[in-house]
């Protein structure tokens, strides 16, 4: 693979350790990035202002300046830079000043490529991270649907309720959980997220709440964990539905006293954060078999936003793939655009990843594509044969012509692939059998005939 299509990522990463400069371009290379390294904040300003970074790596103590004032500068200049603290001398103050100017994460030395990879990660997924991100812009959205979401947000934000964010895996969660932090009284405090399902549970306990020097083996120093970094501000705990139940006897604690013991100390410490929580998990039914705790569900769940899936609101989907284009448009230095045959394909599909899959959907075009997005640019399984019928210059070219004979298309190979057999088609189509006739007869194709 050439150097530019597997390094799709550029990162900028600041230090004057040239050990630990190795270490991070070593773990980042393994991730897809071409690491730029500065040893100063003069030399990184000046590389920011030559080249566009995806992300910003930044030792604390720097030769001629404080990687603090150096975070305030980028925060200032380029908002939507997501950015990554590490230090040897961590500090609550640092960590919690590092979080307020916009810092990802905050990585204590000596750190694993392990902890590298998560903050990575967690930056990459951030809002303000991933190419065709819509956090520098608002969230992008046509439909009713998204609307009536953005209107409980309004609502909710001014409040210091405690919200339970529900939606499939890939909807936004986490974009509508920053929009809520942005939009409320605690925005200039740190916004701190965790997925607490991606986290083995023996470590999520440290990660919350942090830990003393010596508390188990490998805990080389004292840290904080996530609930006082987010002092003052809001705490963001993805994926609640997979904690553990002894850790759910924990947060439940902390919610109900608003304090928090670390790891290995008998100390209590108060904490003013706001907790927000997502799911993919349908937790009613998981308190139904014993894996989630009741009180804990209704702690959470002061009030419910729901995000819908992207299938639910199909008028959203050309706006944010073409979003997601003008993003790699920019980043590529080339213009792309959807032809009508692709747009149809793209308003048919499922969308079973929701926006990350179409996120994906768009980047991978956009390395196939030299302007235009064609349906051969697209996976597999998105456009099967990489073509769909078309309305030609004769005949409608509606956008409900277009999506009907996209329907007609996948209806017809579905078939095809059934030998006719209209129950097992309908169960391909993820359709009732019922719902696939009455499809069947509105598109014209009852009399369609059986084939092997």
């Amino acid at each position: 693979m050439s150097e530019s299509g597997r390094n799709r990522y550029r990162a900028l990463v600041v230090d004057d350790e040239r050990h630990t400069v190795e270490i991070i371009n070593e773990v980042l290379s393994e991730s897809g990035f071409h690491c730029t390294s500065a040893p100063t904040a003069r030399q990184a300003l000046a590389g920011l202002r030559r080249e566009r970074f995806n992300l910003l790596i930044s030792d604390v103590h720097l030769p001629d300046s404080s990687g603090i004032d150096l975070l305030r500068i980028v925060r200032d200049k380029y908002p939507t830079l997501p950015a990554i603290v590490i230090t040897g001398y961590a500090s609550i103050d640092g960590t919690k000043e590092a979080l307020r100017l916009g810092a990802v994460d905050y990585i204590p030395k000596p750190f694993t490529p392990i902890q590298l990879q998560r903050a990575v990660e967690k930056a990459m997924a951030s809002g303000e991270a991933a190419p065709g991100s819509s956090a520098g812009k608002g969230i992008v959205f046509k439909s009713r649907a998204m609307a009536g979401v953005l209107e409980l947000v309004r609502q909710v934000a001014a409040t210091g309720s405690t919200a339970l964010i529900t939606g499939e895996s890939g909807t936004g969660k986490e974009l509508i959980a920053r929009l809520l932090h942005r939009r409320s009284r605690r925005a200039g405090k740190p916004f701190v997220s965790v997925n607490s399902g991606g986290i083995p549970e023996g470590l999520l306990e440290s990660e919350l709440f942090g830990h003393m020097k010596g508390s188990y083996t490998g805990a080389y120093s004292t840290t904080i964990g996530k609930f006082q970094a987010a002092e003052g501000g809001t705490l963001f705990l993805d994926e609640v539905g997979n904690m553990s139940m002894g850790m759910q006897v924990k947060l439940l604690r902390t919610l109900q006293e608003r304090e928090i013991t670390p790891v290995g100390s008998n100390t209590a410490l108060k904490v003013d954060v706001r907790l927000l929580a997502a799911t993919n998990s349908n937790l009613e039914e998981e308190m139904k078999a014993g894996r989630f705790r009741e009180d804990l569900y209704f702690r959470l769940n002061v009030i419910d936003i729901h995000v819908p899936a992207l299938r639910e609101r199909r008028e959203d989907i050309i706006p944010l793939a073409e979003h997601f284009l003008e993003i790699h448009s920019a980043v590529g230095d080339m213009e792309y655009s959807l032809s009508p045959e692709t747009a149809a394909l793209l308003t048919a599909y499922s969308w079973p990843g929701n926006v990350r899959e179409l996120e994906n959907a768009m980047e991978r075009a956009s390395i196939l594509s030299s302007g235009v997005i064609l349906p051969g640019h697209l996976p597999p399984r998105i456009a099967p044969d990489g073509r769909c019928h078309i309305p030609s210059a004769g005949e409608p070219a509606g956008l409900d012509e277009i999506v009907a004979s996209v329907e007609r298309f996948y209806i017809r190979k579905a078939l095809a692939n059934c030998g006719g057999v209209r129950s097992r088609a309908a169960r391909l189509l993820g359709l009732k059998r019922t719902t696939l006739l009455a499809r069947m007869r509105r598109l014209g194709l009852e009399q369609e005939p059986e084939r092997g």
